[in-house]
């Protein structure tokens, strides 16, 4: 009879897939969110770092420093969608406080990747590399209160 109630409420347990759970944020475990926000977030560190390490290496170093880099940056910017889903991550992210800071993060991505297979040029590729790295530091600081301003506040004074 309970059976029948969860059918006719739309309420049917059903075992759902990786990707069917992770578009619905909500019918993961907060365990699990955590844990898979853990695990890409590790990953784009460890790519990011990769990267740097990768850029010592004398032939086709830089171009593999671009690019593990720029997977480091999406693979962690891509965590954040398992704490609060891939909907509410994209609401987020073009927010008018943030809106300009997620259009630069992105274009960088792309272009270093495009400077990197492209046009193979890997002093482009490392200067994109450093354009993504305080696009996405902006980014960053956007989620904490009044971190944008202190930053600001900071540089004008060190100017002056």
């Amino acid at each position: 009879m309970d059976k029948l109630r969860r059918v006719l409420s739309g309420h049917e347990d059903e075992e759902q897939g990786l990707t069917a759970q992770i578009v619905d944020s909500t019918s993961l475990s907060f365990g699990t969110r955590v844990k898979w926000f853990a695990i890409c977030f590790v990953a784009g560190i460890a790519c990011s770092f990769l990267g740097t390490f990768l850029l010592f290496v004398p032939k086709g170093g830089r171009s593999l420093f671009a690019l593990f880099y720029t997977l480091g940056n999406v693979a962690a910017l891509s965590s954040t969608c398992f704490l609060m889903g891939p909907v509410k991550q994209l609401k987020k992210m073009v927010e008018p406080t943030r809106l300009i800071a997620t259009i630069v993060v992105v274009t960088c991505l792309v272009l270093t990747l495009c400077a990197v297979f492209w046009w193979h040029k890997t002093g482009l590729a490392i200067l994109f590399c450093i354009l993504q790295f305080l696009a996405m530091t902006w980014y960053s600081l956007s989620y904490i209160p009044f971190a944008r301003d202190a930053v600001i506040k900071c540089c004008t004074s060190c100017l002056n």
